[in-house]
């Protein structure tokens, strides 16, 4: 009876009406962790009687559990990403949450400085740290450095844990340290959080992904640049993250018919992974493993009604082959644009050097237009799709390549008309549709369903078919504010953090566990498939 009174208490959800949806935005904590919250942690999870009591008699009335409220003033965690920009931005938001589920102050997030990219940037040469940490406040509590510890630099204790560590994998290994070092660094954080937690954390997550990490000025000016000069050549457009890049071919294990010379080019980039086993390349293009062709997904999209005059962004790196490679794809869609060609040398000379910011505008640019295609089901498809979804449903259209890959071959036995007609075919359940999201369904950075509300007038609006140009107005007056000023963007090498580490240097009180490498194996399965 006691246990309920409380659980009735401190559980109550607020509850909201948006644009004529009911919402529930905060769910609070359960008894047993608010217990936690009061009490500190006991010896045992047995909770005893009088302990209800004595919570009951503190008159517990709360329907928000705030960050002064629950953070322990001597418990820090840090943490190092990995990857590229869109694989630590899943680190950085699966931190906060982290630091939730451990009531402990996280300090500012490390950036990967030794990836396969060598981008020496900081947090806040990326994102506006200020905000993050003000936005956030309410949540959990953030800081920018370690304080000193006796007038000394504070090292903290290094750990890493499994991957989809969920809220009772970080309560058993972390707290037992933290109670003992007071400080953790978690190294390689990526994926390291599971997809299934309760509802408040999954909010949070969203919380962090979609308002707390935001770019800096320098950034989302440039960015909205580019965007301004689409919007003058055409009124809507289409945003293509290609994907086609060398070491993406030679990561993939994939070939594309170029012989030997091919076969030479990309084994010699592969060896860079030491990790990497010998691949199948074509067991990878009929499993849909690789990206389709420039020319494929030229023809992809023309099947799906998008006629010549159709006005195309393109973000991607040095493709492979360059010109000779592009060409194809030019000639179905000649109004094609990239970065590059918007902006002049001086304009980019600032971001140039650095590949996330040149990234960063490429997924402004990416998140602004009325439909986004993805080659592949990486870091960067997942979390654009995801916050595409969160605001309003914005189409994202991902190539069903493992069935694709079979209509390409056979095209020459077939019409137009019936290649065209296989297409819009295989791509149902792959054009961003609203049904498409399913509770449970792949990562929760693509799929937040804890987060969006049911809406039957964006179903219906949606309808069946292939996204048309128009049919979402992405930059106008209303929302500019909503694209650029509040922009969550970011980009990345879609690969697993095996290949990014630089274990060599390792230091030797890192707690690593058996699961790791396993998990990691698994990794580059999950992020190079559909």
């Amino acid at each position: 009876m006691i246990a309920s009174t409380i659980l009735n208490t401190i559980s109550r959800g607020i509850m909201t009406l948006i644009n004529g949806m009911e919402c529930q935005i905060f769910v609070c904590r359960s008894v047993e962790e608010y217990m936690i919250v009061i009490f500190g942690v006991p010896q045992t999870l047995n909770f005893t009687m009088d302990a209800a009591m004595q919570a009951v008699n503190l008159q517990i009335s709360v329907s928000i559990i705030e960050a002064e409220d629950i953070t322990h003033p001597n418990r820090y965690l840090a943490i190092a990403t990995s990857g590229g920009l869109n694989q630590q931005r899943t680190g950085i938001t699966d931190a906060v949450v982290a630091a939730r589920i451990l009531n402990a102050t996280l300090v500012v997030p490390e950036l990967d400085k030794r990836s396969f990219w060598k981008d020496d940037s900081n947090f806040e040469d990326i994102f506006n740290v200020d905000w993050f940490i003000s936005y956030l406040a309410e949540d959990v509590k953030i800081i920018k450095e370690l304080p000193p510890k006796r007038g000394q630099i504070w090292t903290p204790r290094h750990m890493r844990v499994p991957r989809k560590c969920n809220e009772g994998c970080y309560i058993k290994r972390l707290l037992p340290v933290l109670l003992k070092k007071h400080a953790v660094q978690l190294s390689k954080f990526d994926y390291r959080l599971s997809n299934r937690l309760k509802t408040d954390l999954q909010k949070l997550r969203c919380r962090v992904n979609y308002h707390a990490l935001k770019f800096t000025d320098p950034i989302l000016e440039m960015g909205a640049k580019l965007v301004e000069r689409m919007r003058i050549r055409s009124k809507h457009y289409i945003a293509l993250h290609l994907r086609f890049e060398p070491d993406m071919l030679a990561f993939s294990g994939c070939y594309y018919g170029g012989g030997d010379e091919e076969k030479r080019e990309l084994s010699k980039l592969r060896r860079r992974w030491k990790t990497l086993h010998n691949s199948n390349p074509d067991k990878g293009r009929r499993q849909g493993r690789c990206p389709l062709t420039p020319e494929e997904v030229g023809l992809m999209l023309r099947a799906l009604g998008y006629g010549r005059e159709t006005y195309i962004y393109v973000a991607s790196g040095e493709v492979y082959r360059g010109e000779e490679t592009l060409a194809p794809l030019k000639a179905l869609f000649p109004y094609f644009y990239s970065k590059e060609t918007l902006a002049t040398k001086e304009e980019l000379e600032p971001f140039s050097a650095f590949s996330s910011r040149m990234a960063a505008l490429d997924f402004i640019v990416c998140d602004a237009s009325d439909v986004f295609v993805t080659n592949n089901n990486g870091n960067m498809a997942k979390i654009l799709a995801g916050r595409r979804r969160y605001f309003g449903h914005k189409p994202t259209i991902r190539p069903n390549a493992r069935k694709l890959y079979k209509l390409f071959l056979n095209r020459a036995n077939m019409t137009w008309g019936e290649f065209a007609s296989n297409v819009r075919t295989y791509q149902i359940g792959f054009m961003g549709d609203p049904k498409e999201m399913r509770p449970g369904r792949g990562e929760f950075h693509e799929y937040p369903t804890a987060c969006v509300c049911e809406d039957s007038e964006t179903k219906a609006k949606m309808g069946s078919g292939p996204p048309k140009l128009g049919t979402v107005s992405v930059l106008d007056k209303r929302n500019v504010d909503v694209v650029v000023k509040d922009q969550n963007l970011d980009y990345e090498r879609d690969w697993s953090d095996s290949e990014y580490y630089d274990t060599s240097n390792q230091q030797q009180n890192d707690d690593s566990y058996d699961e790791t490498s396993l998990d990691e194996e698994l990794e580059l399965d999950e992020l190079l498939s559909d």
